[in-house]
């Protein structure tokens, strides 16, 4: 018989520690932001109804919290407040003895090597549920960068090492940048929302951190998922306005956004694996439909393959112990 020429590509999958040998992309635990929804009053550990396993702590619990990360080698956590009071401006948002406030710093008091992340915006304080100042039925973006400022600035003060700036307003990376400097943390970098699409995928994040719009929707400020090119004039705008990370948010029906950041933008970029993506899986596992393992591992490592640095990930504790047991 004549022989055929062609690849022989099978010959590096011939074992699992040839597989290994060749792999091209690792998922540590270190590459894990986990999420945290911290919430007035003593005594709390409630799950949130629509995301098993992820719950809303009280300042009493979060230590527990805390260490259990840092067992699991996870080096970085984002924190979420959701205040007792709620009003029009989103007032406890920038109170320097506001809930995230105090979580930051006590997380830092205890956990100093701890990286923390605020989130700032306004949506879980205003009683709206809107990213910023209303009048008149709409979402006013100027007036809003000023309390914005005034947010990242409390966070700074009460010891957040990142400033995660959500809302999507235009110039909120400048705004926060000038804020921050003007009150001397010039060396706290922002790792901004760049990307953030006006997603169905949102849902049970918004029961978590009990954000929903009273009226109408986000979609004047977050992206239409119709849009990709208009991506990258968003992230260019933070990256000119001196953001130090980049989100692209949410993350598994936006692996192109990613790439598209990944090849442009010499900054770390950061994928964010959203409430719906994990409640999805969550649901199909305790119906016995998928390997909650293996898919959830499966659909991290697609988005360090489009070339994210860092995830933020409800999955972060499951997914470093299922690493830990492969190692």
């Amino acid at each position: 018989m004549e022989q055929l020429m062609f690849d022989r590509h099978r010959r590096l999958r011939s074992s699992e520690n040839m597989r290994a040998l060749v792999r091209e992309n690792h998922l540590r635990p270190e590459d894990f932001i986990y999420p945290i929804f911290v919430v007035e009053g003593e005594n709390i550990r409630s799950e949130v109804s629509s995301m098993p396993d992820v719950y809303h702590v009280s300042l009493d619990h979060l230590n527990k919290e805390i260490e259990e990360l840092v067992e699991l080698g996870v080096l970085s956590v984002m924190v979420f407040g959701v205040p007792a009071h709620k009003d029009e401006v989103g007032s406890q948002a920038y109170d320097e003895h506001g809930i995230v406030q105090k979580a930051i710093s006590q997380i830092k008091e205890n956990f100093p090597e701890m990286v923390v992340i605020a989130d700032t915006c306004l949506c879980q304080y205003t009683d709206h549920g809107h990213c910023g100042v209303i009048e008149g039925g709409k979402i006013l973006n100027d007036p809003t960068l000023d309390l914005l400022a005034r947010t990242a600035v409390s966070q700074a003060k009460a010891g957040a090492d990142i400033i995660a700036p959500s809302n999507m307003m235009d110039g909120f990376v400048a705004a926060i940048r000038h804020g921050l400097d003007e009150e001397g943390f010039e060396d706290v970098p922002i790792m901004s929302y760049a990307v953030k699409y006006s997603s169905a995928f949102y849902g049970p994040f918004r029961d978590a951190a009990h954000s929903t719009p009273q009226f109408g929707d986000r979609k004047t400020y977050q992206m239409d998922p119709a849009n990709r090119t208009e991506a990258i004039r968003e992230a260019q705008s933070d990256v000119d306005e001196d953001a130090d990370f980049l989100i692209v948010k949410p993350a598994l029906s936006y692996l192109d956004i990613v790439r598209d950041v990944r090849e442009r933008f010499n900054v770390p970029v950061v994928a964010y694996n959203v409430s719906g993506e994990y409640s999805m899986v969550k649901a199909a596992a305790a119906n016995g439909w998928v390997n909650e393992r293996d898919i959830v591992l499966e659909k991290l490592i697609s988005m360090k393959r489009a070339g994210a640095d860092l995830i933020v990930t409800y999955h972060a504790k499951d997914a470093s112990k299922w690493l830990r047991e492969k190692n």
